[in-house]
């Protein structure tokens, strides 16, 4: 097998077992082929499976300054320095990643790559939309709507973002048979990331707006999607991030207000009215501890700002 075939199979077992993104798949495969690349011309020709166990850590660094060296170049496409280190740190990933797959399914071992440092980053903070507007959204998204289909739609769609927490990908992944569920357990079943489930409690409102959508859905057919385009196919993440996008400019929201801008807005809600961060943890579905303690993060900057403008001694 030459290091090409094995780079196609982890991304096949990527996309299958793992069960990534296509854009995961997509950033992975470009990572991964710039790495060879790079390896091609530094070892003087393409490591074979043999040659891949063989890379020594000094060869794995000398990639890494290569890529630091590239995103500085003036002919680079301009990004921020914290920009350029998440793509640095994303690359370090997906080439663990790949050699984490060659020992444990193709029996190559390099342990060298452990002990590469992966740059590191900043994580940005969550930015969520204040109550008045995450609470004005759902309404004020469906009133932009052209028909009464689509605008009993919007409304279910958003508020449900908001009232419990989804991805986007997560409520569009919804069926018709997941409304019979919500209505017998007051909960819905979330097919997340990587395919963890996880159970979601749904407010009344929530569970009132989904069932009127039901009444305007063109054929609710228990396998049928939940959300559906003005064709009747399940709904595309692009047709409700361009719906939110209108009513963002309209309203001149800044940029950052996406629907996962409800998500992030879910969160902070109930992290300032006292809910436990464990809890959070798990209706959002974070597989650790420290991406929820985020919005602690979030929150504090927030406090801090607010003392700033406010507090007669700041000035």
């Amino acid at each position: 097998m030459t290091a090409e075939e094995a780079v196609q199979k982890f991304l096949e077992w990527m996309a299958v077992e793992k069960q990534a993104s296509p854009l995961t798949i997509e950033a992975y495969q470009g990572d991964l082929a710039r790495f060879l690349g790079f390896m091609t011309t530094h070892l003087d020709g393409l490591p074979d499976m043999i040659g891949l166990g063989l890379i020594s850590l000094r060869d794995f660094r000398a990639w890494l300054a290569y890529e630091q060296a590239e995103a500085s170049k003036p002919t680079a496409r301009k990004t921020s320095s914290d920009q350029a280190t998440r793509t640095r740190a994303r690359r370090v990933s997906a080439v663990r990643s790949f050699f984490k797959y060659l020992a444990r399914r193709q029996g190559v071992e390099n342990p060298a790559i452990q002990l590469l440092s992966t740059p590191r980053t900043k994580k940005p903070l969550p930015r969520p939309l204040a109550k008045d507007q995450a609470l004005a959204a759902p309404e004020d998204i469906s009133d932009l709507a052209h028909t009464p289909m689509e605008q009993q739609r919007d409304a279910a769609l958003f508020l449900l973002l908001y009232g419990c927490g989804l991805r986007i990908s997560e409520a569009l992944n919804l069926n018709i048979a997941d409304l019979d569920v919500m209505r017998s357990s007051n909960v819905l079943r979330i097919l997340g990331k990587g395919g963890k489930e996880r159970l979601v409690p749904v407010l009344p409102v929530v569970q009132q707006a989904l069932e009127a959508w039901r009444t305007r859905h063109p054929a609710p057919t228990p396998d049928a999607p939940l959300f559906v385009g003005v064709r009747g196919k399940r709904l595309q993440p692009a047709i409700a991030q361009k719906a939110m996008r209108e009513w963002r400019h309209l309203s001149g929201l800044p940029d950052y207000v996406t629907p996962h801008a409800l998500r992030h807005s879910f969160a902070t809600h109930l992290m300032e009215g006292g809910a436990d961060l464990r809890v959070i943890q798990e209706l959002l579905g974070h597989a650790s501890l420290s991406t929820t303690q985020r919005y602690t993060l979030a929150d504090e900057a927030r406090l801090l700002d607010v003392w700033t403008r406010a507090h007669p001694r700041a000035q």
